[in-house]
């Protein structure tokens, strides 16, 4: 599956990772028209892949075509969902602890917070849409929590899922106990299909970043017959404005429109992206960690460019969210040789900007 802006394809999707060579995201009704160019930097030699995601374990039941149906009541459950799971990761990144931080296969951080917010949005997606047939591709799973080393820490997680399920007071949920927590971790293990809906969630997209403070997004995206349709990205650290207090939620479904609010519940606003023509009057986003684009490739094409602007370096899908309401102009990710981008890196995000 390709998802496209325009005619122009973006993303590519095989199986449950999304295979991205090269970004660059831009406002397209400006400099995309001077330089159509910028949306195919492709350095892929990959054969093309398949039309959809290729089903392996779990399928949903088949959906109406997305372009004919309405997703609010998706929408509303993944806005609670991801808000919920913010206000968690909040609380552990106010008193992140050493003990908290994990390892994994690809050296990143995994925190408390990363399962917890799984787990939340697990839960609240399954109260929210008790009707719909449910199925989740998810970064994480249970296994590590299950190791005897690991009791405190799921011991911990657990606390705080209930702590937080309890504050909010909207959801009927009975006091989860830890086997409750790793079952709602370990719905995340679908691996979506061609037909159905599907759920895409990273916890804690950016998780360097919510180590060190910074950037980081809770990403819940939803495709419906291999289509991205609905993305929400709640990000706990971005502000709504230079001047005001930090925390957004930033929406969209297809062919509605992207908002942003804030996380405790302000008014929508529409957002759009840049307008701006001139390249030497952009400013371009990538990511803050050198090993997860080529930075120097990634200055090499501002320079041909003609942009003048030194780059904005950012956590997670957060640069999504600051793109689709006009901070910045171009995004660019070059990914390493031999690093694998996952779906969840950013379904939600290209439907955030997708739907300016």
């Amino acid at each position: 599956m390709s998802v496209s802006i325009g005619q122009t394809p973006l993303i590519r999707v095989v199986s449950h990772s999304l295979h991205i060579n090269a970004i660059t995201v831009t406002s397209p009704h400006s400099i995309s028209k001077r330089f159509p160019f910028i949306f195919s930097l492709h350095r892929s030699t990959t054969a093309t892949p398949p039309p959809n995601l290729r089903a392996v374990r779990r399928r949903s039941s088949s959906s109406s075509s997305a372009s004919t149906m309405s997703y609010d009541r998706q929408l509303a459950a993944a806005k609670k969902a991801a808000s919920l799971a913010s206000r968690l990761c909040q609380k552990v990144q106010k008193a992140l602890l050493q003990s908290d931080v994990q390892s994994k296969s690809d050296k990143s951080p995994v925190t408390v917070a990363d399962y917890g917010s799984q787990a939340l949005v697990s839960l609240v997606l399954g109260k929210e849409l008790p009707s719909f047939p449910f199925s989740l591709v998810a970064e994480e799973d249970s296994e590590d929590l299950r190791k005897e080393e690991s009791r405190e820490t799921l011991h911990r997680i657990t606390e705080l899922v209930n702590e937080t399920l309890a504050s909010d007071g909207t959801i009927d949920i009975s006091p989860l106990s830890e086997e409750d927590v790793l079952k709602a971790i370990d719905n995340g293990k679908s691996e979506g299909g061609p037909h159905g809906q599907h759920w895409v969630l990273d916890p804690i997209d950016g998780t360097k970043g919510f180590v060190r403070g910074d950037q980081y997004a809770i990403a819940l995206g939803l495709l419906d017959e291999g289509k991205v349709v609905l993305g929400v990205l709640a990000c706990p650290n971005l502000p709504m404005a230079s001047d005001e207090k930090k925390g957004c939620l930033f929406y969209a479904q297809i062919d509605a429109g992207t908002y942003v609010q804030s996380l405790d519940g302000s008014p929508p606003t529409k957002v759009h992206v840049s307008t701006i023509e001139n390249p030497e009057e952009a400013s371009f986003f990538e990511s803050y960690e050198a090993a997860h684009s080529l930075h120097e490739l990634s200055s090499s094409i501002a320079k041909k460019l003609g942009v003048k602007a030194p780059p904005v370096r950012i956590d997670s899908q957060a640069k999504y969210g600051a793109l689709s309401r006009g901070d910045g102009a171009i995004y660019l990710r070059f990914p390493h040789k031999g690093y694998r981008e996952k779906i969840w890196d950013h379904a939600a995000g290209y439907m955030v900007v997708a739907g300016c």
